[in-house]
């Protein structure tokens, strides 16, 4: 029984719109079988349509209150960061017990969230992020990116057929036809891939670029116009096949390959990212003003904090008749889905990081390595640390 003696909090997201949970009765019930007490938040699965009766029958305990939750968890699940709580007038990082254990989505290269990575490392926090987990065989069923990712490309796609101001197939009508849309995917990885194809489905033109030659070519296999864009391997690849950070230059020269493609677009989909560092800037506030009126982009990189330097998380903006739409977390939009695989994503890491009752923490292995963001007081994430450096 690996968590023996393990009280497991559930905690209810507070963070607007947000809609999924940490776990579910199936994995509930996985984690105490492994021994582990599982405490749920009252209300915590509400929004992916889970009941307290649900995780009562699983064998969880309900916690009538978030302090409840607080006063007896060891280990901590979420799925998104710790914000500031309105209702406790604490931020919830503050919240969590000293030398707990957090695991959830912290976005730690993300400006906006270095304040939090600094209290939990205060606390002596052993926190995990889990955008950080790297692409290898062994990690496939904790990588809750790729999962979310799925979702988000999917979503995006959508979101785009119910706000842009015309049709996204070509159109037959009694005075002729009226063309596809038009749309720019940036970032061929799992995001851009499902954007591609739900976009090809809506019957729309579709164009790519990304910096990875496997990943043209995957978007290529999908029947899709790849923009070129000659840059050597070896600087734009890195482990595991991810995008690896450009030197400023070679985001200059990306921008101008893009500028031609950006002002005849209808819709944009933005998805490129470098694991846990702060997202790359590929759209100015240039490029946007030279858009058509009526066009949209769609930032899903937000959360590490955007490729379009107009991107505000959380909101949709209209500047100059382009809609910026910067929702946050859109796996949320898709709770019932998005719960059911980040919940076993979740279940699987804690059964990795679990021996004999006690969370074992092996900072040698990869995927420990790459996940981890702090722990014995100190911030140890390479991404979250070169952010921190070069500053805002």
């Amino acid at each position: 029984m690996p968590n023996k003696d393990i009280t497991i909090g559930v905690l209810k997201e507070i963070m607007p719109g947000e809609k999924r949970v940490a776990v579910m009765p199936e994995t509930v019930r996985e984690l105490i079988k492994d021994g582990a007490r599982v405490l749920v938040e009252t209300g915590a699965g509400e929004g992916a349509f889970f009941r307290d009766e649900d995780y009562i029958e699983a064998g969880a305990d309900i916690a009538a209150s978030t302090g409840e939750v607080y006063r007896n968890g060891h280990v901590f699940l979420k799925v998104k960061e710790p914000i500031f709580n309105k209702g406790l007038d604490k931020h919830e990082a503050a919240l969590l017990p000293r030398d707990s254990v957090l695991i959830c989505f912290l976005h730690p290269a993300n400006t906006v969230n270095h304040e939090m990575v600094n209290i939990l490392a205060e606390r002596n926090i052993t926190s995990f992020t889990l955008d950080s987990v790297p692409r290898i065989s062994r990690a496939q069923k904790m990588d809750a990116l790729t999962s979310m990712s799925t979702i988000a490309g999917y979503k995006a796609v959508t979101f785009a057929s119910d706000n842009l101001a015309r049709f996204i197939p070509m159109m037959p009508t009694s005075f002729g036809f009226i063309n596809p849309a038009r749309f720019l995917i940036i970032g061929t990885g799992v995001v851009g891939l499902q954007s591609v194809a739900t976009a090809k489905r809506l019957g729309a033109k579709v164009k790519t670029l990304d910096i990875r030659p496997e990943a043209n070519e995957q978007a290529r296999s999908l029947g899709v116009e790849v923009i070129p864009f000659d840059i050597p391997e070896t600087l734009a690849v890195g482990e595991g096949g991810y995008a690896r950070r450009l030197p400023d230059e070679w985001y200059a020269k990306e921008r101008e390959v893009l500028a031609p493609h950006i002002r005849e677009s209808d819709v944009i989909i933005l998805t490129a990212l470098i694991p846990g560092e702060v997202a790359p800037v590929l759209i100015d506030q240039t490029m946007v003003h030279e858009m058509k009126k009526g066009s949209m982009i769609i930032d899903i990189a937000v959360d590490q904090g955007g490729n379009c330097r107009l991107s505000k998380a959380g909101e949709n903006q209209l500047h100059n008749g382009v809609l910026i739409s910067s929702i946050a977390n859109i796996p949320a939009r898709l709770s019932v889905d998005a719960t059911w695989m980040l919940a076993r994503n979740i279940m699987h890491f804690l059964q990795f990081i679990t021996r004999d009752g006690q969370i074992t923490i092996d900072r040698s292995d990869e995927i420990i390595k790459e996940m981890l963001v702090t722990i014995d007081g100190s911030i140890v994430h390479k991404g979250t640390l070169e952010a921190m450096k070069s500053g805002p």
